[in-house]
């Protein structure tokens, strides 16, 4: 996504470094975090983000940044970047309802679509447990939770709403067997067929989906017998609904299913925040090319919005918070095509002149951490300048043609955290379903 530009051909490269150095912080544990916490002050939303879908630090300073959101800030509950119904079972473990699972590790079998290791990983197992814990001494409407925002799960939203329906609502059940019916003949690879039989007719099964997101929401003040599972049927009849335009849009070329995909994430986040209450908190955890604003980077003139721009536009009274994530080298769990075997990637040294390779100078190896509030105003900081992203399809050879994002680092975010060397994820392997669209496709991020 975007073209590179070297930081070479500028004039204020030491301008820059002396600036880094004298305004980003040492991080090396958890009361170097103590800057952000302050920053972060009363905000409502706090967005975590990761340059790669694969590395073991971003999930871990992640976790530990959420951690204390939750303990010192009253933080509700987290989002991310992935499948509704697979999350919302993490979600059930991790607040202890009866038959959740027996164990973290069964639950996250449960996780099928490519690329599992986003998800299905021993980062997040930690972190569920950790959760799983703090939530035993809440009450049950106080304890913490963990939802998928993503777009991605048609067939297994679709799934959860007639198994709900059977025990609740005979009558949608029956107009959501239609609407299932309607998308039988594209189902073997859920999605790509149907969006090239939606190049041929338009609408195809449009006019289903609709009617059955219109009867369930119409519905939903009549099924009260568990508040969660409500929201839950409700969610997923929006999956349906926005999961076919995103079929019907990822046929064109062109912004629209990227701005489908995070319009839906953004409407997600709007009805946890109203069933969580007027004080609800959110963490969102997603990659930093969607929390970070698309305005401040070369997505814009593409015509792409994202959550961290549709999220400032709409809360900045309620206070957004954006931090990106980046690092110098390392290794990094990716594939090196679409649907390939998970496997680690040396990740190489940032090419010169980036974001990356100029905090690498400025910090002497170190990690640091920097607040935007300290140098959004220095006129050396205008320029765009490459800000690699990693996706779940990674080759480290044609890196500087494609994985370097053209960036306002203090427009895009409101803090970055950089890691001067980073570790790849570790996965729990197992054999994700190859017959359902990927998580991120089309984009790997």
């Amino acid at each position: 996504m975007g073209t590179f530009k070297n930081l070479n051909n500028l004039t204020n490269s030491s301008e820059i470094i002396e600036l880094l150095k004298k305004t980003a912080t040492p991080l090396e544990n958890l009361e170097d975090l103590d800057p952000l916490m302050d920053y972060i002050g009363d905000a409502k939303y706090v967005l975590l983000g990761e340059a790669s879908h694969g590395t073991h630090e971003y999930y871990t300073w992640r976790a530990k940044i959420t951690q204390r959101l939750i303990q010192e800030k009253g933080f509700s509950f987290v989002g991310v970047e992935g499948d509704w119904p697979d999350c919302y079972r993490l979600n059930r473990f991790a607040k202890g309802y009866t038959n959740s699972g027996t164990d973290i590790y069964n639950v996250l079998n449960e996780f099928k679509r490519w690329p599992t290791w986003m998800w299905a990983n021993w980062e997040i197992a930690a972190f569920i447990d950790w959760l799983k814990v703090y939530n035993i001494n809440l009450p049950a409407d106080k304890r913490i939770g963990f939802y998928g925002l993503d777009v991605y799960s048609f067939r297994e939203s679709m799934n959860s709403i007639i198994q709900y329906l059977e025990k609740n609502d005979p009558q949608a059940l029956a107009i959501a067997k239609i609407a299932m019916k309607c998308f039988e003949p594209y189902g073997k690879d859920e999605g790509q067929t149907y969006a090239r039989a939606s190049s041929y007719v338009p609408e195809l099964c449009e006019k289903e989906i609709l009617h059955m997101l219109t009867e369930i929401v119409k519905n939903v003040p009549n099924y009260n017998h568990d508040a969660e599972n409500v929201l839950s049927t409700e969610q997923n009849a929006f999956i349906a609904r926005n999961a076919e335009k995103y079929y019907r849009a990822m046929i064109k070329r062109g912004s629209a299913s990227w701005n489908i995909r995070d319009e839906h994430m953004v409407s997600t986040i709007e009805r946890l925040m109203k069933f969580h209450g007027k004080e609800a908190k959110i963490i969102v955890w997603e990659h930093n090319t969607h929390i970070g604003d698309a305005r401040a980077t070369d997505m814009a003139s593409e015509g792409m919005v994202n959550v961290g721009q549709l999220l400032r536009e709409q809360h900045s009274t309620d206070g957004v918070v954006a931090v990106g994530f980046g690092s110098y080298k390392g290794s990094v769990v990716a594939c090196r095509e679409w649907g390939d075997f998970m496997r680690k990637i040396k990740v190489p040294e940032a090419v010169e002149g980036s974001w990356e390779h100029t905090f690498h100078l400025a910090s002497n190896g170190q990690n640091r951490l920097l607040l935007m509030n300290k140098i959004k105003n220095e006129k050396c900081l205008s320029p765009y300048i490459g800000h690699r992203a990693i996706g779940v399809v990674y080759n480290p050879e044609h890196e500087r043609f494609g994985n370097y994002v053209p960036t306002i680092l203090p427009k895009r975010y409101d803090a970055f955290i950089f890691l001067d060397e980073t570790s790849a994820l570790h996965p729990i392997h197992i054999q994700p379903e190859g017959n359902q669209i990927p998580e991120t496709y089309p984009f790997g991020m």
